[in-house]
């Protein structure tokens, strides 16, 4: 039985610091790369976020999660970053690169396709949005305890930022989070389907 707990002990460990090493990840190249922007490029950076309308401004999709406006911008999009991205984690540390692809490629174009011309788009909230929206309907889609329990967590908790899907104050990019938010719907149906075929 002690063997068995070591074991389990290990394996739980392990998976922790896998979590810690991705979002730490995650996190150092998103303040390195603004605190680059801010002392050494002075804002040049930004100009590799989604540009709607303009085939350029697709590489976008790849870079814009990474750069922020200011270093405000930054702080406020770190730890709702981590807290919801360590919560995809929980159940299988898979499903955040799952969730992060489909979140960056959905949420991109669709800001691509539907953003103002001329504008750019840059910020972490678009994964962040994804990963709310796969955490909220997660337990609907998966009908399992632990599911559900985390999907009505997250809506106590972070429930209130839903209402950054629509459109709001200027310099906020709601298009990045109503498609961020239904890339991680998109991810937890898909999830869902492929843990039922293989079950």
């Amino acid at each position: 039985m002690s063997v068995m707990n070591h074991h389990q002990e290990n394996g739980l460990s392990r998976e922790m610091k896998t979590h810690a090493t991705i979002l730490g990840g995650f996190v150092a190249v998103f303040w390195i790369s603004e605190l680059l922007d801010l002392f050494v490029f002075r804002g040049a950076l930004n100009r590799f976020g989604i540009v709607p309308h303009n085939l350029i401004g697709l590489r976008g999709i790849l870079f814009a999660p990474f750069l922020h406006g200011s270093l405000s911008h930054l702080i406020g999009n770190t730890i709702p970053f981590v807290v919801l991205g360590w919560f995809v984690m929980l159940q299988e540390t898979s499903d955040f690169w799952i969730v992060t692809g489909l979140t960056m490629l959905i949420g991109g174009l669709g800001v691509w396709l539907f953003g103002a011309p001329g504008s750019v788009h840059i910020g972490a909230s678009i994964l962040i949005f994804g990963y709310l929206g796969f955490l909220l309907l997660r337990g609907y889609f998966q009908r399992n305890f632990v599911s559900i329990f985390l999907s009505v967590l997250v809506g106590f908790l972070y429930g209130g930022l839903v209402l950054g899907v629509l459109p709001s104050a200027p310099g906020i990019s709601w298009q990045g989070h109503l498609f961020g938010f239904l890339g991680g719907v998109l991810a937890a149906k898909l999830i869902a389907n492929e843990k039922r075929y293989y079950s």
